[in-house]
C-alpha cells in the first residue's frame, strides 16, 4: 500500500496578521506596565504624621494596561490594514486622475458654513443654558480654542508656509501681551489704539529674531528660537521696575465697544446701565463680546494669509520652504523672505497677546512658557502645515478635547473618588499626537496644492515630496 505525502495547509495571511497583533498587543502590554507601574500604580502621599505612605492602585493600573493592550490589537489586526487599503486606493485614482476632482457644494463652502456656525454659537448657547451659565461656554470654550487658532495661524506662516521651525513663538505672544497691559496701565491707552501697536511691536521682535537666523537652518535654527523665546521669558521676570516680574500685571484693562460702551462696574458710560440690563449680564456678555472680537480677528488672519499666499511673496514662501538652494539661484532674496515670515507670523501673535491680555485682566511670565510654544506648534503639524482649515481642527480636537476633561466627573465613578481626569490632559493629548503621526503624518488635512499652476490644478507628485506622498 502506498502512501502518498500530502502537502501542507497553506497559511492565510489572516493567520499572519492575527499573530502579528497579538504579539504586538503583548508586547504593548508589557510596555505600559513598565511605563505606567511608577506614575499609575504607584502613589505617595502623607498621613497624618506627616510620614510618607505608598497607596497601591493596581486596579488603575489594569484598566491602563487592559486599554494599551486592545488598543495596539485593533490598530495592527484592522485599523492599520484599513487605512493603508484606503491610501493605496486613493494614491491609484490619483495617479490615473487626469485633472482635479470635483467638490461638493458643501466641501467647497465649508470656511463660510463654519463662520456661519460660529457667528450663532454664542446665541445659541445663551438660549439653552441662559445668560449667566453662558459664560464657561462661550469662554472656556469660544473664546479659548479661537486663540489658538489664531496662534496657530500666525505660526503657520513661519512654519508652514516658510518652513521654518520656529520653537519660541511664545515670545512674540509675550510681547503683545505686555505691550498692550503696560502702555495701557501706564499711558491710560486703549483696547483699539494699542491692538495694531502690539501687533507692530511684535512684527519689530520678529524682525530681530530674524537676523541672527538668516544662515540657519533645521536644528540649529529651532534651538536658536528656542533660546529668544527662553530669553524674552527671563527678562520678563527679572525686569521687575517695569514688568513687576513674577508677580505680573494685573489690573489690565478690558476692551470697550469702540469706545462708545465700557464693561467696567464704576464707569460712567457702563453698557449695562446703558441698556438696563442685569448686573449679573455684564461679565458673560463681555465675554461674548470678545468671542466676536476674536472671531473678527481670526477671520482677518485668514484672509490675510489666502491673499499672502497667493501673492509673489507667498510663492517665495512656499519656494524657501521645499528647496533653499534652488530658491536662491532662481534670484529669490532669501534674507527679505525669512525676515517677512518671521515679522508678519509675530505680529499675528502679537494680536494675539494683546487680546489675552483684555482677557484675562492679568498676566504672569507664567503664561508664557516653552508648553505653550510647544502646543501651538503641535497644533499647526496635527492639523497639516499649510492648511488653515486643519490647523482650526486640530485646535478644536486638541484645545476643546482638553477642556472637555473637566466636564467628566463621571470618571470617578469607574477610577475611584481620587481620579482627576484633567491631569491626565497632557498624557491623552501625547497618545493623540503619536496616533495622527502613525496615521496621518500629513496633519488631519495634508494634500499638499501648490499655489500656482499652469493650465490645471493638480496635486503634487509623491516623488516631490519629502514624506514620500503628495
Amino acid at each position: 500500500m502506498t502512501v502518498v505525502a500530502q502537502p501542507p495547509a497553506a497559511r492565510s495571511p489572516s493567520d499572519d496578521r492575527l499573530k502579528w497583533a497579538l504579539r504586538e498587543a503583548l508586547l504593548a502590554g508589557v510596555i505600559s506596565l513598565g511605563m505606567f507601574v511608577l506614575y499609575v500604580g504607584l502613589q505617595t502621599g502623607q498621613d497624618i504624621r506627616n510620614q510618607l505612605v505608598l497607596h497601591q492602585r493596581w486596579g488603575l493600573l489594569a484598566i491602563l494596561v487592559a486599554i494599551a493592550i486592545v488598543g495596539r490589537f485593533l490598530l495592527v489586526y484592522f485599523i492599520g490594514p484599513m487605512f493603508r487599503e484606503r491610501k493605496a486606493a486613493k494614491a491609484a485614482k490619483a495617479a490615473a486622475a487626469t485633472e482635479a476632482p470635483t467638490q461638493s457644494f458643501f466641501r467647497r463652502h465649508i470656511g463660510m458654513f463654519a463662520l456661519g456656525a460660529l457667528i450663532l454659537f454664542p446665541i445659541v448657547v445663551v438660549q439653552l443654558v441662559g445668560m449667566q451659565k453662558s459664560l464657561k461656554w462661550v469662554d472656556n470654550y469660544g473664546v479659548q480654542i479661537l486663540i489658538y487658532v489664531m496662534l496657530a495661524w500666525g505660526l503657520n506662516i513661519v512654519v508652514g508656509l516658510a518652513g521654518l521651525l520656529d520653537l519660541g513663538y511664545v515670545a512674540f505672544y509675550a510681547v503683545g501681551a505686555y505691550s498692550y497691559a503696560l502702555l495701557s496701565l501706564y499711558f491710560g491707552l486703549s483696547f483699539w489704539t494699542l491692538l495694531p501697536l502690539a501687533g507692530i511691536l511684535a512684527a519689530f521682535w520678529g524682525i530681530i529674531l530674524g537676523f541672527p537666523v538668516l544662515r540657519l537652518r533645521g536644528d540649529y535654527l529651532a534651538v536658536v528660537t528656542l533660546a529668544f523665546g527662553e530669553i524674552i521669558r527671563l527678562v520678563l521676570i527679572n525686569w521687575t521696575d517695569v514688568t513687576r516680574g513674577t508677580f505680573g500685571v494685573s489690573g489690565v484693562p478690558k476692551a470697550t465697544v469702540f469706545g462708545i460702551w465700557s464693561f467696567d462696574a464704576g464707569a460712567a458710560n457702563n453698557i449695562g446701565t446703558a441698556f438696563g440690563w442685569p448686573r449679573n449680564w455684564v461679565n458673560p456678555a463681555y465675554k461674548i463680546f470678545l468671542f466676536y472680537v476674536i472671531l473678527a480677528m481670526c477671520a482677518i488672519t485668514a484672509m490675510a494669509t489666502i491673499r499672502l499666499r497667493s501673492m509673489p511673496i507667498g510663492r517665495a514662501w512656499e519656494a524657501l520652504r521645499e528647496d533653499e538652494i534652488a530658491c536662491r539661484s532662481l534670484g529669490i532674496n532669501t534674507v527679505a523672505t525669512k525676515l517677512t515670515a518671521f515679522s508678519i507670523g509675530a505680529m499675528f501673535g502679537g494680536f494675539a497677546g494683546a487680546f489675552f491680555a483684555a482677557r484675562q485682566g492679568f498676566i504672569s511670565p507664567e503664561s508664557f512658557t516653552f508648553h505653550e510654544s510647544a502646543i501651538i506648534l503641535a497644533v499647526v503639524v496635527l492639523g497639516g502645515m499649510g492648511s488653515l482649515f486643519g490647523i482650526a481642527v486640530a485646535a478644536i480636537v486638541m484645545i476643546g478635547g482638553t477642556e472637555l476633561l473637566r466636564e467628566m466627573s463621571f470618571l470617578k465613578q469607574i477610577f475611584g473618588a481620587d481620579f482627576t481626569p484633567e491631569l491626565y490632559r497632557m498624557l491623552i493629548f501625547g497618545l493623540a499626537m503619536v496616533i495622527v503621526m502613525v496615521l496621518k503624518p500629513r496633519g488631519l488635512v495634508g494634500v499638499r496644492q501648490p499655489t500656482a499652476y499652469l493650465h490645471e490644478r493638480k496635486a503634487v507628485s509623491s516623488s516631490f515630496t519629502k514624506e514620500g506622498h503628495g
